[in-house]
């Protein structure tokens, strides 16, 4: 997942009087006063306190506010270079700030930086207001726009001025002044909102973690994931032993635990982690933000938030986005009816004396992929050691395909002792990027994986990439080796996938650059890496045994091979199901009353068919953080659509020559490099030579037999 800056952007009023007293405190000690001296403008965070990101933050809003309120306050005629050029360069010092905030309140954060993001994000969103909003600068922004004919700009320059007066007008510029400060609280109650969301779930995953002193209860754990749980629990002071929870419904422990009750607690802490009736609760927050975006979206002209939020995306409309969706529908869950029935076959065949529940799934359909392929996950783990996995993995992958080299340095500063930094050289040597990356689980770390940025490349401000990676892998007991799982594993490739969309970043502008795309483009860079997870020429490189060095047997390769497409339909399903969630909140009416969150869940997912009750939503709605929390709302589809897009790009590669450098060189350059510098379907269909074709989709995922006969 991509986690962009400006996820503190959302929306929101300033509060001028706090604003100004904390300003005052910001001046050449705070380490965010200058740009950073280290390599790549590094955040230096040995230099770095909690209590220097509020002032920062606050002053880099009002020198923004100052340099925006200068070009619209311009006396001489606009033009492309003294507006849209000059607005390129404002809002540095917030960049910087903001950069390296976002970076440790949702990897490493604390009671007075979760305090510092409730009181600015609303401050910040009203920043954006002001600036979006403001109808000098939109004035100027609108002339340069009505000229642009006459201008004879180059692509990207004329791609940067569509995009810009694009945001202007989506982001209510051609309001009257009372829908604008209508619009404003409207945005005021949805920044604060989506923030509590967000506070609320991870306090609700830490609370609803499994804690038992009962070591049979694990049974089926190894001893290394149980000297983990051990572990975890003396880190919170408690006695016994800790299973953890990951953001999504499901959690990695049920495929061994042996225990079924233990299972079944799990799955239900998970399922109900906020919706305990405590302060974690989010069933009021949700439907609440669901109206609030409608009708912010009726104010804007749109008819849902989702016709509005997709209108400058590849699908363009909500319809588009749920043809797609339910085009699939019958061929996923008719792959996870078979599927469902392979597991009760084994259910009954060892005597359980009971059905089919949704905490039953990934413990039988291991022994169901055990008997089927004689694939043992416990057997596989021993091959993927994560540090192995990415330094000759992960990392070997990017230097075949595009000939870049990693040096690991010690010598950078971070925020937590788990990171590690690499400095990344081009093909000539030349500098291009830094890469972080932060994998272990912590109790303050937001669930998921994600990709962003500390600093993002812009050949009109001279800088390069600064790129992290976040997971949330379990930390292994010390001592012992982080034995990871092949779905951790291709996690570490689609997060890497972004980061090269990153590193290899090649435009002019900042607002163009690298992951700037919509969001069902750029989930395909990462996707589409994926596939060289399994590619027999990375995958022998590092699938070696953390003991003894031996590669994987050929054996239990072709059996992980085999295997690729098992489970399939329990995948697409869950994944369906999430996403479909996701459009019927955003297709809501302004006049819609306020749903029951559960209630509107039940109807939604039999109205879309994917009430299969084997088969949970990858995320409930309460805790959905990519939809309520970050950017994705109305566009969780983009994980489907992309797939489309990263299988039918990796049938090309097959096509000419598989893993070359020739193949990635010209990927790189036509796709990697060129963020949202163009139309992103032309973009596409420039580098493939024809628009993208669902049938690879189908091919590479084993869905084929499962699609209805015509």
């Amino acid at each position: 997942m991509l986690i962009p800056m400006t996820i503190f952007l959302a929306a929101g009023v300033m509060t001028t009087g706090s604003q100004t007293a904390t300003t005052a405190a910001f001046g050449p000690s705070n380490p965010f006063f200058a740009p950073s001296t280290l390599p790549f403008h590094a955040p230096p965070f040995d230099k770095i306190k909690d209590e220097d990101y509020q002032p920062a933050i606050e002053a880099g809003m009002a020198e923004q506010k100052r340099e925006m309120d200068a070009i619209a306050g311009d006396k001489s005629a606009p033009t492309f270079d003294n507006t849209l050029v000059a607005m390129e360069k404002t809002g540095l010092l917030l960049h910087r700030a903001l950069s390296a905030f976002s970076a440790v309140t949702g990897a490493n954060t604390n009671p007075l930086l979760q305090k510092v993001k409730t009181e600015e994000a609303p401050k910040l969103a009203a920043h954006e207001d002001s600036i979006y909003l403001g109808s000098k600068l939109f004035a100027r922004v609108e002339q340069v726009y009505s000229n642009r004919d006459s201008l004879k700009l180059d692509a990207e320059s004329l791609r940067l001025l569509e995009v810009t007066y694009d945001k202007f007008v989506r982001s209510g510029a051609k309001l009257s002044d009372a829908k604008k400060s209508e619009l404003k609280k409207l945005n005021e109650e949805i920044s604060t909102l989506s923030n509590a969301f967000t506070t609320k779930l991870l306090a609700a995953t830490k609370e609803a973690a499994f804690v038992t002193k009962d070591k049979a209860a694990l049974a089926g754990l190894s001893d290394a994931q149980i000297a983990a749980a051990a572990q975890a629990a003396q880190g919170r002071k408690l006695e016994g032993y800790l299973i953890p929870l990951q953001n999504t419904t499901q959690q990695p422990e049920a495929t061994s635990i042996t225990v079924r009750s233990t299972r079944e607690v799990i799955f239900k802490n998970s399922l109900t982690r906020t919706e305990r009736g405590d302060a974690n609760d989010t069933r009021q927050d949700v439907p609440r933000l669901a109206q609030l975006r409608a009708q912010r979206a009726r104010l804007l002209g749109y008819e849902s938030h989702a016709a509005w939020k997709l209108e400058d995306q590849m699908a363009k409309t909500p319809a588009a986005a749920l043809k797609f969706m339910n085009d699939l529908v019958p061929v996923a869950t008719a792959k996870a009816a078979r599927e469902a029935k392979d597991i009760q076959d084994v259910i009954d065949a060892t005597n359980g004396g009971f059905k089919l529940e949704p905490w039953d799934w990934d413990f039988y359909a291991e022994q169901v992929r055990k008997a089927k392929f004689d694939l043992d996950e416990a057997e596989i783990k021993p091959y993927f050691e994560l540090n192995n996995v990415l330094e000759n993995g992960v990392l070997y992958a990017a230097h075949q395909l595009y000939g870049i080299n990693f040096k690991e340095l010690k010598d950078i500063p971070v925020y937590q002792p788990d990171v590690r930094v690499f400095e990344v050289s081009d093909v000539d040597g030349k500098p291009l990027s830094l890469f972080y990356c932060d994998y272990f689980k912590r109790d303050n770390k937001n669930g998921g994986a994600w990709m962003s940025s500390f600093v993002v490349q812009s050949k009109l401000l001279g800088t390069l990439p600064v790129i992290y990676n976040v997971a949330n892998l379990p930390k292994p007991a010390a001592g012992e080796p982080a034995l990871i799982s092949f779905t951790d594993v291709t996690t570490m490739f689609h997060e890497f996938g972004h980061a090269l969309h990153g590193m290899f970043a090649n435009s002019e502008y900042p607002s163009l650059s690298g992951t700037s795309t919509a969001r069902d483009f750029v989930e395909f860079p990462s996707q589409f890496n994926e596939h060289w997870a399994i590619y027999p020429a990375i995958f022998n490189n590092y699938a070696k045994h953390y003991k003894t060095g031996a590669p994987m047997p050929p054996e239990l390769v072709a059996k992980i091979k085999q295997s690729q497409t098992f489970n399939e339909g329990y995948d697409l399903t869950e994944l369906l199901a999430a996403a479909e969630l996701d459009m019927q909140w955003h297709t809501l009416s302004a006049d819609a009353p306020v749903q029951d969150a559960d209630a509107f869940e039940k109807k939604a997912l039999e109205a879309t068919h994917l009430s299969l009750h084997g088969v949970p939503p990858r995320y409930r709605s309460t805790y959905f953080s990519h939809i309520w929390g970050s950017g994705y709302s109305a566009s969780y589809y983009a994980y489907l659509w992309t797939q489309m897009l990263d299988d039918d790009a990796y049938q090309y590669f097959e096509e000419h020559g598989g893993l070359t450098r020739e193949n990635g060189d010209r990927f790189r350059q036509m796709i990697l490099s060129r963020g949202n510098t163009q139309d992103l379907s032309k973009l596409y269909i420039a580098w493939r030579g024809k628009a993208p074709s669902a049938e690879p989709m189908m091919k590479f995922r084993g869905l084929e037999e499962s699609a209805p006969t015509k």
